[in-house]
């Protein structure tokens, strides 16, 4: 796919003003009242919660998401809990065709599912207390993305009122998403008949360059995630007493970690865990820093320190726009997102500590496989350990990336058209860093389909971190901007 050409915009399908009035109003008597509700619930993935189902929080929100979209009365719409043994449950809807002659299939996708608490929210805030201000919905969960299954059905519901002809639709709402979606592929195997043909699959489980327009997802980084610890000692020690004598488990970590990283630019080091950008992406983008300028690096809450009376603040890898584009998209990256074997600054006498243990996550650019990236991991972290420390990593799952199919004239219309109609602005394309199994699974499984992966994560949106908030004007703009597509299916 080439740098898309912004074409003469079709007549929409829609009342667009109408379409916007109804999700508005949707949205203010109901949905955010409901996010208020989904937000105050600790629904964490169990990959965070080992004991999820005997605390029942992913089952209230699955029941009260589920009662919701009963309640909405949708012509036609049929709604199941489909429950796999062993496994989070999934919500599955379907609505039936209207438009004559239609045999194909639009695909709802959406989680209930959250990362766990962190810390550093504002006084006045948490992950679990709901919180509306200035048009920001906070809490932990509602950006990302217990919103979906509300504005999708909002969506459908907008086609309804207008009577406007739509092919089948169908919902897929899990609850394992932030765990790695390890539960997902079972149900898509057991649905796959009432799946349908898909021709579209509506994602909105991703993020936004800024609140001003539609934007359009084009790649996915995949990830490959585990547990790396080093074990020099069976007990503490005294470290007046063997510190010279017994290295430092943390000093091993770091001379383990140079084998994967360079330091001090923080280039990954084995060349499999890299790949070519396509050129069609590189493009894109090039326009997108056009449109986000600075934008794209100044949007993080960067830390400061005051200097003689001026504010230094810490820097970004680059200011260059593309190139930060290119190095949160399509560039491995490791991060240390846990540690273990510490004990709490207060608490820290003098004592060499018997191990150190850190969580790694490695993303890695969407054309990688994630599997094979995990096998070479394992061995290059595990093998000739120094001072033949105990070393081993545990990997607690990978997902290889996603590339998005070729835009089709249809879709690119489509996009064009609801983004003018909705913010007066054409579609923006953006590849972005983080992880959606089930794009790669659909991609797959439905290589004909249009992938319209778009979300509210956009400029200081935080998701998995503290103050992470919904942007609820853009939301339902980008409700409205949904059916605006579902209505332009061929």
């Amino acid at each position: 796919m080439n740098a898309p050409l912004h074409r003469e915009m079709p007549p929409t399908l829609l009342d667009s003003a109408a379409a916007l009035a109804q999700v508005t109003d949707q949205w203010d008597r109901d949905i955010v009242r409901q996010l208020t509700d989904y937000i105050a619930i600790p629904a964490k993935s169990p990959g965070f919660d080992k004991d999820w189902a005997q605390h029942g929080h992913i089952d209230t929100v699955l029941r009260n998401a589920a009662a919701w979209v009963e309640a909405q009365k949708v012509e036609g719409l049929v709604l199941e809990v489909v429950r796999l043994p062993g496994r989070t449950p999934v919500i599955f809807f379907e609505v039936p065709a209207t438009k004559a002659g239609s045999t194909q299939t639009i695909l709802m996708y959406g989680h209930l599912d959250k990362q766990p608490e962190f810390t550093g929210w504002r006084n006045d805030l948490g992950p679990w207390t709901p919180k509306y201000e200035d048009g920001k919905l906070y809490g932990r969960g509602g950006a990302d993305d217990g919103y979906a299954v509300y504005a999708s059905v909002a969506a459908v519901q907008a086609l309804k009122a207008q009577k406007t002809p739509h092919p089948r639709i169908v919902g897929l709402i899990e609850t394992c998403e932030e765990s790695g979606s390890y539960d997902l592929l079972p149900y898509v195997d057991a649905l796959r008949d009432r799946l349908g043909d898909v021709a579209l699959v509506i994602c909105l489980d991703s993020g936004a360059g800024n609140y001003d327009q539609l934007w359009l997802t084009t790649s996915l980084r995949g990830l490959a995630g585990g547990t790396l610890k080093v074990e020099i000692l069976t007990e503490g020690v005294h470290s007046g007493d063997a510190s010279g004598l017994v290295p430092s488990s943390f000093r091993i970590m770091r001379q383990v970690l140079d084998r994967l990283e360079d330091s001090k630019t923080g280039r990954l080091l084995p060349a499999s865990f890299h790949c070519d950008m396509p050129a069609d992406r590189l493009a894109q983008a090039q326009a997108t820093a056009k449109i986000l300028g600075d934008e794209v690096y100044k949007r993080f809450p960067w830390a400061h320190a005051d200097c003689g009376g001026s504010t230094a603040f810490a820097l970004p890898t680059t200011t260059d726009p593309v190139q930060a584009l290119v190095n949160r998209t399509w560039t491995p990256t490791l991060s240390v997102t846990g540690a273990e074997g510490f004990p709490a600054l207060q608490d820290a006498g003098n004592v060499l500590r018997p191990y150190t243990a850190f969580k790694l996550s490695l993303r890695l650019p969407p054309l990688v496989d994630a599997a094979q990236a995990v096998d070479e991991l394992k061995t290059l972290l595990e093998d000739n350990a120094p001072y033949q420390a105990k070393v081993t990593f545990t990997a607690n799952g990978a997902a290889t990336g996603w590339n998005a199919p070729a835009t089709t004239d249809w879709f690119e219309r489509a996009l064009n058209s609801a983004s003018q109609a909705h913010f007066g602005a054409p579609v923006g394309y953006i590849g972005q860093g983080g992880t959606i199994p089930l794009m790669n699974m659909l991609s797959q499984g439905f290589p004909k389909a249009q992938m319209m992966v778009c979300g509210v994560l956009g400029p200081r949106s935080n998701a998995h971190g503290p103050n992470e908030f919904l942007h609820v004007p853009y939301a339902k703009r980008l409700t409205a901007a949904v059916a605006e597509v579902m209505a332009q299916l061929p």
